[in-house]
């Protein structure tokens, strides 16, 4: 047989599954976006929702102001879930969604349409992430206490195990742990130490059999993440799988070895996409899906890839396109499918991984001591450890000690006919929110309201006595109960929560490069009278906070005194907190709500009178928006491409120099001027 002949013979293997995360506007626009990407070849759905369902309030909450339709679609009723999946026949699909506080909700309607559809229960494929312990870490999109929250996860496990044998109930996800600065060591250890905290609570809850609960551990999947240190991200996934088999045999006692297999899923990392020469960004996510497709033994069983212009706006469907047909390129005309793992063997291989694994059971054995990651959550041991990784290597590229193509080197460049014209990124209509509102204002006019009531006392029976919350839930969302109203019932009885920001008061003394700026900091505050004080403000949903711990750190390190309170703040609760004598606000916003809220915060700023003061923002902000903005007041505006921290620090110094010149020189002329009043009555 020749070299030709064999190679024809070979089996392939099943490619994995060709995801896209995608969602926006309403269910109606999403739909007809999932039916496209179907079309075009993707294998399976990957659901954006937006930030009032991630959290639990319905469209015409105060809080959900701006933000409707803006990161993912938004779900107020099962009306909405069935339009969601219009002409997608649930029963055949592979459905991710990406939610975590209301996950049990977003289960529930999915179900309630299953059931509309004729759909069986244990014909139902796909994963709800329902990892809520990374969303006090790096995501923000927490509603609950963490004890009530891993409940809901629980209860959510539970119920998948015996009515939807097919569906994956968690997606423990270390992808969001690198978005904010997690080292592989850290990804490795603080997503397994979410699994045994979600596992020990599930065993501990004596709702489960010895063999049953074998099941629920093979039930588990991970959605991870893999960056552009390639060869360290590929030894990464085969040490998660090392570990997890070890875990699953040794801490559960699981026989069985395909329940301990490691299922994940991933989408490459977003974070290292660049404002700067976008168009470079095509080859970061050809690189980094390498490590997650080439190893056989470690190889991912979902894959969607980000849009190479993500650092700019919202992806088209061209930019989804050209990331789809990457996987089947990779999976269709190369033979990689037909060969077993090809670094089985490698001394390299073998030793990075065991290094990686080694610190990892290390980080995992201080965890444990500490009374496991709710422990470590409480006490923000974790977070602090993310938010001091994520310094670092901001630091190593302001220090070009971290080369990034296109931003601290290689920066001279022609102009990319790809990031011009118009359309050259999706802008949500602007009608979005006021439709979805004036049809959920009709859904709630034309339901049963007694059925409504009934089902949402029973809802919260369920809750307060510990019963498993999946079936009211499910019984709610058929009752047409709305998913601010799921919400409300369970804030009702469970509160809600703020998690440590990670963000030290005190200055580091090992923080270098700012000697100068410290001694401008001490400068300008010596002109105050006293130090300067700088808030740091994240108005809105919006819990991606990596952006302004870090500008809260530099900050405190450079000498200022910095206000820094956390996510989720109202326009209210931040003219609250400048209140207390600050020079500048800075707001950090990244939902793409920023034109609301930052004229919110402007408009109620001046109310306050405290229209003096220097507002600056922080996000994905269009250029046309970011002119908006400037004319209306705003002092300054920063992108991702404004990657060096200390410069952006020197310019809130400058910034709070210049307008206290002003404040002085307005006060000199009014002296000057009040004799000449006088005289000339």
């Amino acid at each position: 047989m020749t070299a030709d002949t064999a190679a024809s013979a070979r089996t392939r293997d099943k490619p994995w599954i060709f995801r896209t995360y995608a969602g926006h506007s309403s269910a109606v626009e999403s739909n007809l976006l999932y039916r496209a990407n179907l079309a075009k070849g993707q294998t399976g759905l990957s659901i954006a929702f937006d930030l009032p369902t991630q959290t639990g309030y319905d469209s015409d909450h105060p809080l959900a102001r701006g933000e409707v339709g803006k990161v993912g679609v938004a779900i107020s009723h099962i009306g909405d879930m069935g339009a969601l999946f219009r002409e997608i026949p649930v029963a055949t699909m592979n459905t991710s969604m990406t939610i975590n506080a209301t996950a049990p909700w977003l289960m529930a309607l999915y179900i309630a349409v299953a059931d509309e559809q004729g759909a069986p229960r244990t014909s139902l494929q796909g994963t709800t992430q329902n990892d809520i312990i990374k969303e006090y870490l790096s995501r923000g999109a927490y509603v609950f206490p963490p004890a009530p929250s891993l409940r809901l996860s629980k209860d959510l496990i539970l119920f998948c195990a015996r009515e939807t044998p097919k569906w994956n109930p968690m997606n423990v996800c270390s992808y969001h742990l690198q978005e904010a600065g997690a080292t592989p060591v850290q990804e490795l250890s603080y997503a397994l130490a979410t699994a045994v905290a979600v596992l020990d609570r599930v065993r501990d809850s004596g709702e489960v059999g010895a063999e049953k609960f074998a099941e629920v551990v093979g039930q588990i999947s991970f959605f991870v993440n893999a960056g552009m240190r390639f060869i360290t991200e590929l030894a990464k996934m085969r040490a998660f799988a090392e570990l997890w088999d070890e875990i699953a045999r040794d801490r559960y006692g699981v026989a069985d070895p395909t329940m301990r297999r490691f299922r994940y899923g991933v989408q490459v990392n977003s974070l290292g996409l660049t404002e700067q020469q976008p168009e470079n960004n095509a080859y970061r996510i050809l690189i980094e899906m390498l490590s997650v497709v080439l190893s056989k033994t470690a190889r991912a069983r979902a894959v969607q890839l980000p849009a190479w212009n993500e650092a700019l706006g919202l992806p088209r469907p061209f930019d989804q396109q050209w990331s789809l047909r990457l996987q089947q390129i990779m999976a269709y005309e190369t033979d990689l499918l037909e060969y077993g793992d090809i670094f089985e063997g490698s001394t390299e291989i073998g030793e990075r991984v065991a290094a990686l694994k080694a610190e990892a059971l290390a980080e995992l054995a201080t965890i444990d001591a500490m009374g496991g990651a709710i422990k470590a959550i409480e006490t923000g041991y974790i977070k602090s450890k993310l938010v001091d990784s994520n310094t670092r290597r901001l630091e190593a590229i302001e220090r070009g000690e971290q080369i990034v193509v296109g931003v601290n080197a290689f920066t001279a460049s022609e102009p990319s006919p790809l990031t011009t014209g118009e359309n050259s990124i999706l802008v949500p209509s602007a009608e979005v929110e006021a439709e979805q509102i004036g049809r959920l204002k009709a859904w709630r006019a034309a339901r049963e309201a007694p059925r409504v009531r009934a089902a949402l006392e029973a809802l919260r029976v369920a809750a307060a006595s510990g019963r498993n919350i999946m079936p009211a839930s499910i019984e709610a969302a058929k009752a047409g109960a709305t998913t601010g109203e799921w919400g409300a019932a369970l804030r009702a009885e469970f509160g809600e929560y703020r998690a440590p920001t990670g963000v030290r008061p005190q200055a580091r003394q090992e923080a270098g490069d700012l000697d100068e700026l410290r001694g401008e900091v001490q400068r300008v505050s010596l002109k105050l009278g006293r130090r300067l004080k700088f808030l740091v403000g994240k108005p809105g949903l919006d819990g991606h906070s990596n952006g302004a711990e870090q500008i809260a750190v530099r900050a405190t390190d450079a000498g200022m005194d910095v206000v820094y309170d956390g996510i989720r703040l109202t326009p209210e609760e931040i003219v609250e907190r400048a209140k207390t004598g600050v020079h500048c606000v800075g707001l950090s916003i990244l939902s793409g709500s920023h034109l609301a809220m930052t004229r919110d915060v402007l408009a109620k700023m001046k109310a306050a009178g405290l229209g003096h003061i220097p507002v600056i923002i922080g996000g994905i902000i269009p250029p046309e928006d970011a002119e908006q903005l400037r004319a209306e007041g705003v002092a300054a505006i920063y992108t991702p491409k404004d990657f060096a921290i200390n410069r952006i620090i020197g310019d809130i110094v400058r910034q709070v120099e210049r307008n206290l010149l002003l404040e002085r020189g307005t006060a000199e002329a009014l002296v000057r001027e009040a004799p000449l009043a006088a005289a000339n009555p």
